[in-house]
């Protein structure tokens, strides 16, 4: 790129883009027929796809753990640098933008959207399984108080900073050269300071391509979760088979509940129904917490936030002296590529609810605000389990181990608070898992199509169709192959191409910063003196 080109004013660069935006049907049609391809190859050989699939994962779990490692804790320690740099003070869009929503709508649209159904599946069914086992204690500390509070710290690394450092990042990037810069809202809008003009021939078409297949197996993965525990809360309230047919009749009655509530759009459909996922967690997380082992609770609450803070940085660097073992790869790789292969999906999400805020704001709130909702959560509903476990009657153990899907339901049912209450419980539970599916699916719906789309706000009802009904039926067919491992494989996999456009783009993104950062931040019109006046 020569320097005429780097240096292009904002006004010019959004013109010359935006003659490369709206539908892009190369992009439709190359994407499409990848997950088209993708599904028949999965139905029509279930088990040759599954052995592929194996050995994929394999390799990149015993070959490329220190990589995926290395990623997510350079995106922590950027996303802190970033907050306290003198880039902080710059507003995504014009400086006279101010946000579109509230705090409260803001974190509970990017909560959901993030690990709603997820951290539901896991928060219980984690701990417990490394109470158990896991390589930071020996077979005698099994089960023990020391085993419990490794096993709360184990379960929070997974699912706290690291995570949403990344997805802070990301989010950021595609805001700052949206809103700031007047490109389209397109992962391949932030490579231009890499590549320039050339992002409009096939390294974009390969960006925006990694980025939708990268996001259709991120969420594919939690629906297949989200269907898997579904199945257990109804046949816990109703008595309905735990299968497979059932899970998958699950995928496709609530693909065509999330379509539609993509189809009219982020302000009504995806924001109500966010603000309602919200308010159920906080009703389940209070009841948990009041009817369950409170005192225990709240000591847990400040211990495992001290400890998760202390242990984390170690956490971090961490690589499993045993290259036999399989709980590195199961755990921490699947959960590192999860969140990056849902990073595009979530990060993009973020962005397009965020703009008017500060980059300092964006990437502090995005970074602190659902961590500690996470820290919460996996406590109360983790916690009140392993007391079950060491101070009750017991029963969750087994739970875990015959059905993972069961573990949140067997958990309310051993505090042992009435049929009244259990049910009520169970119920405001398994509507949650109902809610945050529908609102996971009809997100990743819209951020594909507007990735497809070239940044469009508005993206084509066909496409938000096709495209839920493509989600769900990716999900299925990981389903149909193998169930939980299916899942788990996919998104490993599905993170290794997509991690290339990621460091790519954070470079295009340093680039930008930079060149800005040498112009003189613009002054407010009035004092603040005059203000008070």
């Amino acid at each position: 790129m020569d320097a005429e080109q780097k240096n292009l004013p904002n006004t010019e660069l959004s013109k010359r883009m935006s003659l490369n935006s709206g539908s892009h049907p190369i992009m439709a049609l190359g994407s499409a027929l990848t997950v088209v391809a993708f599904v028949l190859f999965t139905v029509i050989s279930p088990d040759y796809a599954g052995s592929v699939f194996n050995r994929a994962r394999d390799f990149i779990s015993s070959q490329l753990d220190w990589y995926y490692i290395a990623i997510m804790n350079f995106y922590l320690i950027f996303a802190v640098l970033l907050v306290f740099s003198k880039y902080g003070k710059i507003r995504l869009g014009a400086d006279s933008d101010k946000p579109e929503f509230s705090y409260f709508a803001w974190f509970s649209m990017l909560f959901g959207a993030g690990i709603g159904i997820g951290i539901l599946f896991w928060s219980i069914a984690e701990p417990i399984t490394h109470f158990q086992n896991n390589p930071f204690i020996d077979a005698s500390q099994s089960m023990s108080a020391e085993a419990a509070q490794i096993a709360m710290r184990i379960s929070i690394f997974h699912w706290g900073l690291h995570g949403w450092a990344l997805y802070a990042v990301l989010g950021m990037t595609f805001a700052y050269f949206s809103y700031r810069k007047g490109l389209p809202l397109s992962i391949r809008s932030a490579l231009y300071p890499v590549f320039g003009e050339r992002i409009h021939g096939p390294i974009g078409f390969i960006a925006d391509l990694l980025a939708v297949l990268g996001t259709v197996f991120g969420i594919a993965t939690s629906l297949g979760l989200g269907a898997q525990q579904m199945n257990a809360g109804i046949s816990y309230l109703l008595g309905i088979e735990i299968s497979i047919a059932t899970q998958i009749l699950l995928i496709s009655v609530i693909s065509v509940v999330a379509t539609l509530s993509v189809l009219s759009g982020i302000n009504r459909g995806i924001r109500i129904l966010s603000e309602l996922n919200m308010k159920l967690t906080l009703l389940i997380l209070a009841l948990f917490f009041v009817f369950g082992p409170t005192l225990y609770l709240l000591s847990s609450i400040a211990t495992n936030s001290l400890d998760y803070l202390v242990n984390s940085p170690a956490l971090g660097v961490w690589i499993d002296p045993d290259r036999d073992s399989q709980w590195q790869s199961w755990w921490t790789i699947f959960y590192w590529g999860w969140w990056i292969a849902w990073s595009p999906f979530t990060a993009m999400f973020i962005a397009r609810i965020s703009r008017g805020r500060t980059i300092g704001e964006f990437v502090l709130g995005v970074l602190l605000a659902p961590t500690v909702l996470t820290i919460l959560w996996i406590t109360i509903f983790g916690n009140t389990a392993l007391h079950i476990e060491m101070f009750g009657d017991g029963g969750v153990t087994a739970a875990v181990n015959a059905d993972r899907t069961t573990a949140l339901f067997k958990t309310i049912e051993l505090l042992d608070l009435g049929m009244l209450m259990t049910g009520l419980m169970a119920t405001i539970c398994t509507v949650m898992l109902l809610t945050y599916f529908v609102t996971s699916a009809d997100s990743a719906t819209l951020i594909i199509c507007t990735l497809i789309s070239m940044g469009s706000d508005e993206p084509t009802a066909k496409l938000r169709i096709f495209w839920g009904v493509a989600i769900g039926a990716v999900a299925a067919v990981l389903l149909y192959s193998g169930g939980l491992e299916a899942l788990q494989t996919a998104s490993i996999i599905a993170a290794l191409p997509f991690s290339v456009v990621l460091m790519l783009s954070t470079y295009g993104l340093c680039k930008s910063l930079y060149a800005e950062g040498q112009q003189p931040l613009p002054q407010p019109t009035k004092t603040i003196t005059e203000v008070v006046e």
